[in-house]
């Protein structure tokens, strides 16, 4: 602007509405690429643990169909002592192995027990060569979905154990539980790890749910490969709804950080936006109004629940918010 003018001329407004078209292309292509990388991953990612999977699976349907006995733990009865006995158990088993040979001669009833422990949505398993099998059971609204596995193995009883193999998405921090617990207190390595898996199918199978559900209202949907960030937008109303959620971390199932914003679209809108020839800008922009009862709905709720919850009072909602906004003259 020259020194004096209040205004841009026609030229520098036409520069920032062509700035801002760019913009939006670069924003559009930047999140295209990034939903086609995650995508491409996570398909890379599976089909490398497809293998792995196959194999862990049956050597544990093996474990589990040659066991005498199954144990339910319940609250206490699943503690740091009973997982060092089962550790001890490995080992023996492995060094009577190895002295033996094929003939078994030092085979007696303490070895031929083979025992396979349940306790929550874990299966816990001794395997052959001193390692010690979990495997997790997830599941939705009561439904089982997915198993994993993780196979812990130490050198010996009295070394630390670590993981050697498993099949819990690349995405989640395994290894960073296994720095932080499983040298001092692996049981609670084992249980976080469950705790995980869960949580991160829960959050997966609540965005599956509204997908499957709500999929001609949802116009747009983004979402990080471990469902911690999920973004979508409701193109099937007189505004444009904007819903973003942000989890405080990977055992979250209900998120902490959420933003809903209704941006007027329609003719009966047009008066909420904002008029700023006055100040040389040609054209109006949409303020956007945040639905403060649909950002409560998403803290209280599952994904599912909130959104029937939503879409069933937005008419009104947006009825009073523009009656608010657009006070009769």
């Amino acid at each position: 602007m020259l020194p004096g003018r209040p205004y841009p001329l026609m030229g520098e407004v036409n520069f920032m509405q062509e700035e801002d078209i760019r913009l939006e292309t670069t924003r559009a292509r930047v999140e295209n690429a990034l939903k086609r990388h995650g995508e491409l991953t996570e398909r890379m990612s599976r089909d490398s643990d497809k293998m792995i999977f196959e194999r862990l699976q049956k050597e544990f349907e093996a474990a589990r169909a040659s066991q005498t006995q199954e144990i339910w733990l319940d609250g206490e009865q699943w503690n740091d002592g009973l997982l060092a006995t089962i550790r001890e158990w490995v080992h023996m088993e492995a060094d009577r192995k190895a002295t033996a040979g094929d003939n078994n001669i030092l085979a007696g009833p303490h070895f031929e027990e083979k025992i396979t422990y349940k306790v929550g949505n874990k299966v816990i398993c001794c395997l052959e060569g001193a390692r010690i099998g979990i495997q997790y059971e997830t599941s939705f609204a009561g439904e089982p979905c997915e198993l994993y596995h993780c196979v812990l193995e130490s050198k010996s009883f009295l070394e630390k154990m670590t993981v050697v193999e498993h099949t819990i998405p690349f995405f989640l921090p395994i290894r960073e539980a296994e720095n932080d617990f499983l040298s001092s207190n692996a049981m609670k390595f084992i249980d976080h790890v469950g705790d995980l898996l869960q949580a991160y199918v829960d959050r997966r199978e609540q965005v599956r749910l509204i997908k499957e559900l709500y999929g001609n209202q949802i116009g747009e949907l983004y979402h990080s490969l471990p469902y911690r960030m999920v973004e979508f937008v409701l193109d099937d109303f007189d505004c444009k709804i904007t819903i973003s959620l942000r989890y405080a971390d990977l055992l979250s199932v209900l998120p902490t950080r959420i933003s809903v914003l209704a941006w007027p679209v329609s003719k009966k809108s047009s008066s909420s936006t904002m008029d700023r020839k006055e100040d040389g800008v040609m054209g109006s922009h949409p303020i956007p109004a945040r639905l403060t009862y649909a950002e409560d709905a998403l803290r209280t709720m599952s994904l599912p629940e909130a959104y029937a919850e939503i879409v069933l009072n937005l008419p009104g909602a947006l009825k009073q918010m523009f009656q608010l906004r657009d006070p009769l003259p």
